[in-house]
């Protein structure tokens, strides 16, 4: 991050934002033109070489992405499903072959075999409809799923009507913010996206960090593959997630609103423009909101293809038109964050639920789930599931609760879970028993809850090749900052590879090495994160591995 550059991009701000005009560039011939990022560099008083090596960055604006007119799903529950060679040979038929690109991923994880054609997505049986795509006669590609809940449900019940909000929101405004602040830290509500950090704390320091412009930034990137309950409550229930914004916005002090949404999530970015211009038409968003003084207005951003622009500091600077790298902390985003302002980033469930909170009160909040993990769940469920879809759960849910009742079992036999994303925790289905759905039970036992998704890896895939998808992705995604990463993610790729193949045995103390190295010198938990579902393959799929290292006994640490 370049704080000169952070500061040449604020003097145009939201109003004229670089990463727009950058993305503005790409549409119509897949990627900027040199003469058109030098006439912006030029507007922009940048070097053209900064907004090169942004627009190189993502999926879809780097210049050898040009010529993609597909995207084929490359996620980890399409692979797992085995649904890709087919529809790849199928996509052959209309695309030459460097016509056709992959992209991870598109929240299809409950129908796969997914792609993304002329900016719709489409799944399950769509690839049999391919000509009429082709020829504009089908531009359906909606799927369906099943949104239900276990026990108490938040964000799985139908939103109330609009004039109801209103008189809500009037009463949470007519209390003032500190009111609003104290239900949030008595409802003990924990982040959403992966970490767990209480929601309070990070809005008690933006409203103390000192400046009289701040924001609020919905992290609506859900890039990791298997996950798809932000998808659900961005299309679904779009004005919890916008009053969760709003309602952030009134307790920090922040007046604006930023809305970074996935370009592999094109439905969920018109439903949401459609929800903001309806708030806006019933005086619940803009300026002097229901006569209360406090103004708020929400800005929708289409991001371009780039798994780490989910951590905070890089999506920060993608809004901003740098190359999205992660930054090193302190100063953390409340303290310096968008445009150098003191900024809170908060992910789609996280803020839904805030308006839950101070719509019933934090108490009433704090009684639902296992302390200190409060509140409620969403978990998506993939094909691998008889019944696949988005799940939401009081915390504390056994886990067999979820895969037997909610998801009703496997379509066929499963020997693991990966839940929480590529860098979640690896369930031997063996240990399903023992966990519950919460974030102490999880790391207890060595694993992860992360983002909650749930893919099934089938008894019949190769661990090995899965360990190899895991660090082909870190590679293909990281940012480049740090070495550890950078590099590590490759070579362990190359071991893993190589191993497969049957060229060499991977070396136990240099495996572990690597991931040490990873684990501790990473910037961010991309590369810090990677190591954990390595090493629970490692404990739980020994025997299975084993043939893979030159060791008899594999290190875990």
């Amino acid at each position: 991050m370049s704080r000169n550059l952070t500061s040449l991009s604020a003097r145009k701000g939201l109003s004229e934002n670089l990463f727009e005009r950058i993305g503005e560039l790409s549409e119509k011939e897949g990627a900027p033109s040199e003469e058109g990022l030098r006439q912006l560099a030029e507007e922009f008083l940048m070097g053209p070489a900064n907004l090169y090596g942004a627009a190189s960055f993502y999926d879809f604006t780097r210049p050898e992405n040009k010529d993609i007119k597909v995207y084929a799903c490359s996620g980890s529950a399409c692979l797992l499903a085995g649904t890709q060679p087919a529809l790849k040979a199928r996509l052959g038929a209309f695309f030459r072959e460097e016509e056709i690109g992959q992209v991870c991923c598109l929240g299809r994880c409950h129908e796969n075999a997914a792609f993304h054609y002329q900016g719709r997505n489409y799944s399950g049986q769509d690839a049999g409809k391919l000509q009429d795509i082709v020829d504009g006669r089908h531009t359906g590609g909606q799927d369906q799923y099943e949104a239900r809940a276990h026990g108490r449900s938040l964000l799985t019940r139908d939103f109330p009507s609009l004039d109801n909000c209103r008189h809500t929101l009037a009463g949470i405004l007519a209390r003032g913010p500190e009111a609003a602040l104290s239900e949030a830290i008595l409802s003990g509500l924990r982040g959403r996206g992966g970490a767990g950090f209480p929601m309070a704390v990070k809005m008690k320091s933006c409203r103390e960090a000192p400046g009289a412009e701040k924001f609020v930034v919905c992290n609506a990137d859900e890039g990791d593959p298997g996950a798809f309950s932000d998808r659900y409550l961005l299309e679904q229930q779009p004005y919890s997630v916008l009053m969760g914004m709003l309602l952030a916005g009134y307790i920090t002090g922040a007046e604006s609103g930023v809305l970074y949404i996935r370009a592999e999530y094109p439905e969920a970015i018109v439903r949401i423009g459609q929800a903001i211009a309806e708030l806006e038409w019933q005086g619940m968003a803009g300026a002097d909101i229901l006569g209360s003084g406090f103004s708020f207005r929400f800005k929708a951003i289409k991001a371009r293809g780039a798994y780490i622009c989910g951590e905070e500091t890089a999506l920060l600077a993608s809004i901003e038109g740098q190359r999205p790298e992660v930054r090193v902390r302190p100063p953390y985003p409340t303290q310096e964050g968008l445009f150098g302002k003191p900024t809170l980033v908060s992910n789609v469930e996280t803020l839904a639920c805030l308006y839950h909170i101070l719509r019933d009160g934090g108490a009433a909040f704090a009684k639902i789930g296992a302390k200190p993990s409060a509140g409620t769940k969403l978990l998506s469920l993939d094909s691998s599931f008889a019944r696949p879809g988005v799940c939401e759960v009081e915390m504390g849910t056994p886990l067999a609760t979820l895969v037997d009742e909610l998801g009703g079992g496997f379509r066929h036999p499963v020997k693991a879970l990966h839940i929480g994303g590529p860098l979640g925790g690896l369930v031997p289905v063996g240990m399903i028993p023992e966990l519950t759905i919460d974030f102490e039970s999880f790391a207890r036992h060595g694993f992860l809850l992360g983002h909650a998704s749930v893919v099934g890896i089938p008894e019949g895939y190769p661990m090995i090749a899965y360990l190899e998808h895991l660090f082909e992705f870190a590679a293909h995604e990281s940012c480049g900052k740090c070495f550890p990463c950078r590099l590590g993610s490759v070579r362990g790729k190359e071991l893993l590879q190589k191993a497969r193949a049957g060229e060499c045995a991977i070396s136990e103390a240099l495996f572990e090495d690597l991931l040490d190295t990873l684990e501790k010198g990473s910037l961010c938990g991309l590369g810090g994160g990677l190591p954990l579902p390595v090493r629970n393959a490692l404990q739980y799929f020994q025997e299975e591995l084993k043939p893979y290292f030159s060791q008899t006994q594999i290190a875990v640490q």
